[in-house]
């Protein structure tokens, strides 16, 4: 059986960040964050004490889990919030406008409801908010989803700036993924 690679093998969490200009006292919420929280724990730490991260997931065990490698690592300034973000104002626990940077890491391929989960992060985004989108690239790997799961940057650039977000760069997030950036 292959080994499927995961967390920091996939992605370097931490520079990704720094490109995002994640940093001291911001907000950042990771929307589908998964119970591994590579990205929350990372920039947890990168906004410290007087920062604040969202893990937001629609799975109550992945949010359980997030907790418990939080506590691990001794960071009290993620918040776990549950919520399907195909709903809007779904996650409640976040406020309009509040938000500095937001993530969507291996998300869309899960959906078909782009548009509704781009109107809520929007929501939740700052002006001029950036918003990082990571997904799979379409290659022949043997690895990740299904191919007729798959979105291409330039469907995920069409959903966004429909959504009112400005397209600002793409770059390469690893051997298996696309970035996409936006801007609110």
């Amino acid at each position: 059986m292959a080994k499927i690679p995961s967390g920091t093998t996939l992605f370097h969490t931490e520079k990704i960040l720094r490109r995002m200009g994640v940093g001291p006292g911001q907000v950042v919420a990771d929307l589908g964050c998964g119970g591994s929280g590579y990205f929350v724990l990372q920039a947890a730490k990168m906004v410290g004490s007087k920062g604040t991260v969202f893990g937001i997931d629609v799975l109550k065990s992945a949010l359980s889990n997030l907790v418990s490698r939080a506590k691990l690592a001794g960071l009290s300034n993620i918040v776990p919030v549950w919520s399907n973000l195909e709903i809007f104002r779904g996650a409640r626990l976040v406020r309009d406008e509040i938000v500095d940077v937001g993530l969507l890491i291996n998300l869309l391929f899960q959906s078909k409801r782009h548009s509704d989960i781009f109107r809520e992060t929007y929501r939740m985004l700052k002006s001029r908010g950036r918003l990082l989108v990571i997904d799979w690239k379409v290659s022949g790997m043997k690895m990740g989803p299904d191919h007729e799961n798959l979105v291409s940057p330039q469907s995920v650039k069409e959903a966004a700036m429909d959504a009112g977000f400005e397209f600002l760069e793409e770059f390469s997030a690893g051997p298996y993924h696309f970035a996409l950036v936006f801007r609110k």
